[in-house]
């Protein structure tokens, strides 16, 4: 018997050196740095559109695909952007009239808005997200950093609240935790130690879904997995278990677990270890797109055509299709009246788990054990409602900063996120218990430039589908005037707040609208209005569902990417389609990246 393991576990180890460290004969989209000087940013809407709003038609169809992308949400657009640095031809099909996804922007009275990028961290340089950008991009993505204290708590009063700010810099962010919390020096120092320990084992999570599936059960199985790294011991714990554990400070105790609102799971169900992969995240500073959010499509889009690919929009992916042997083999898409079948070798999924197991695979293969393993270890996650205001002003005239500000009524948050959840919708729309607000045009160097004597400012509060879930099959721009009425409260509601920390904008308040859950799932698609995906419970952040949700699926050449396969967000749907990309190409593209990162570096101490 000893015998048998020890030869089972060689050939596992084998399979799994060839997984991670092979595939050398592969395709590599990372031979060359691709990077060249950043254009002229392009402010001509036209110009704009006809990358980002390309509509479907049978005619702008590339013929001999490689692979058709259902999603042009970040994952989508990575995935087929490696795919296409790889010589593939690929097709990206999106639903909405315009790609990106949450990177989308949309435009009324004049105020450009964003929907989903708000603030992203480890953009600094020599940052392999950095550089992962950048390869995708041509190098011609900037970003503008938010200022030092990229992040304040305000807990109490809105107005005369305890506000504690979060700075950018390792060092800077405890020295300010630190003169906050003069007593806590201990709790402060032990928090962040758990924070690096755990986050830098965060890239175990990448290693289980890469490697071969039997030697990740085995290695999760044997708890050697644990022997590895402290993430995994800590990502069955819950952020407030741990977080009680250091101190008794209830103010921070909140501050400690505040970003929650990040992925959208209260602190007493959500993995500290998951949280501390957030902390981590922004320790050296916050970023935001200049030129706005849709600059992540606009720049994208091209690498994909210039491998002969295409990215289309208004176009809705209705099933995916399957040959004889049960293979993905294409798509359909609805066109008008007509149905129109696509066919490639390899369908990618960027629509999320649940819309791609239970919308578009066929219903006789939806009820696949292997399928519906994966689904029972899942759950929808939080949906949100969000506020749009447009403001008269430039960021000077109403002295608006680059900063975000999550503002909370009292420190118990757990508390009050299910106070909130347990009210009834009428109730919780007098006060949300989150409240995130920033101002994207005061993140953006060239928003005064594009856009002047303007402002926006954008909040985004959490909010159950089934507040709104009625009016789903209504239509969007006419749901009815009780729809108009609740949406309109929370509306109020949330304004409250808003002039209660920027009061100079009151009387400059041009435009003024909300998206609801009902809204999310109308132009991103989400099944529940959820912006994060899948819920990031506890049960998600274990090692067993971590290895099991992975690019390949059940069914042969279909793949997933995006924030279902790894984390929420733009880092974690970005990171989702590397994972993606990997395995359709069947090499290891993060050490492809890290050797092209080193080879860059050896050239340029040459030149000095």
């Amino acid at each position: 018997m000893w015998l048998f393991l020890a030869v089972a576990v060689i050939v596992l180890l084998f399979l799994a050196f060839r997984r991670l460290f092979g595939g050398y004969s592969a395709p590599n989209p990372f031979r060359d740095d691709c990077r060249r000087p950043p254009g002229i940013l392009e402010t001509d809407q036209k110009a704009r559109n006809q990358v980002l709003k390309r509509g479907f038609t049978i005619s702008k169809i590339p013929e001999s695909l490689d692979a058709i992308v259902i999603g042009s949400g970040i994952g989508g657009l990575a995935t087929a952007a490696l795919l296409a640095k790889a010589g593939k031809k690929v097709l990206v099909l999106e639903q909405h009239d315009q790609a990106g996804g949450c990177c989308h922007t949309f435009i009324e009275k004049g105020f450009e808005f964003d929907v989903g990028i708000h603030y992203i961290g480890q953009l600094h340089k020599n940052a392999m997200l950095n550089f992962l950008v950048e390869q995708i991009t041509e190098g011609q993505l900037q970003w503008d950093k938010l200022d030092s204290a990229f992040d304040t708590i305000i807990l109490g009063e809105t107005k005369n609240g305890r506000r504690y700010e979060l700075f950018s810099g390792e060092s800077e962010y405890i020295m300010g935790l630190k003169r906050s919390f003069p007593d806590e020096a201990k709790a402060i120092d032990r928090y962040m130690e758990l924070v690096k320990v755990c986050a830098n084992g965060g890239r175990l999570m990448v290693l289980l879904k890469m490697i071969p599936l039997p030697l990740a059960k085995f290695l999760i199985q044997s708890r050697l997995l644990y022997w590895f790294s402290s993430f995994f011991q800590f990502a069955s714990k819950s952020i407030t278990d741990v977080v009680n554990e250091l101190t008794t400070n209830k103010d921070l105790r909140a501050v400690f677990s505040y970003i929650f609102g990040t992925y959208g799971v209260l602190p007493k169900y959500a993995s500290f270890a998951l949280h501390t992969i957030l902390i981590n995240h922004y320790l050296k500073g916050a970023w935001y797109p200049r030129g706005g959010a849709s600059e992540i499509a606009f720049h994208i889009i091209p690498v994909i055509e210039k491998a002969g690919g295409a990215v289309l929009v208004r176009a809705p992916v209705q099933r995916i299709l399957l040959s004889k042997d049960g293979s993905a083999c294409g798509v359909t898409v609805k066109k008008g009246e007509d149905n129109i079948d696509i066919h490639a070798p390899i369908v990618i999924s960027d629509a999320g788990v649940y819309n791609t197991y239970e919308q578009l695979l066929p219903e006789e293969v939806r009820t696949l054990p292997a399928i519906q393993s994966q689904l029972s270890k899942l759950r929808h996650g939080v949906a949100s409602l969000c506020v749009f205001i447009g403001v008269n002003g430039s960021k000077k005239e109403l002295g608006l900063k680059a900063t975000n500000y999550w503002v909370f009524p009292d420190n118990n948050l757990d508390e009050l996120m299910t106070d909130y959840y347990s009210a009834s919708r009428e109730e919780a729309a007098e006060k949300a218990p989150l409240v995130y607000v920033a101002s994207p045009s005061a993140k953006d160097s060239t928003w005064e430039e594009r856009n002047p004597g303007k402002s926006t400012i954008s909040v985004v509060a959490l909010a159950p589908y089934e507040w709104f879930e009625e009016w789903k099959d209504e239509r969007v721009t006419n749901r009815g005037e009780e729809y108009k009425s609740l949406k309109n409260e929370f509306i109020q509601g949330i304004l409250k707040i808003v002039i209660e920390l920027f009061p100079q904008i009151e009387d400059k308040i041009e435009y003024i609208d909300a998206g609801t859950p009902v809204s999310n799932q109308y132009y991103i698609a989400s099944p529940r209005g959820e912006i994060y995906g899948a819920d990031h419970n506890l049960q998600r952040l274990s090692p067993e569902v971590i290895a099991s949700l992975r690019p390949s699926t059940p069914i042969k050449n279909l793949y997933l990417t995006g924030q279902d396969v790894l984390l929420c967000g733009f880092t974690g749907a970005l990171i989702g389609g590397v994972i993606c990309a990997s395995s359709v190409l069947d090499r290891n593209l993060f050490i492809a990246a890290a050797q092209l990162k080193k080879k860059i570096k050896k050239a340029k101490s040459k030149k000095e």
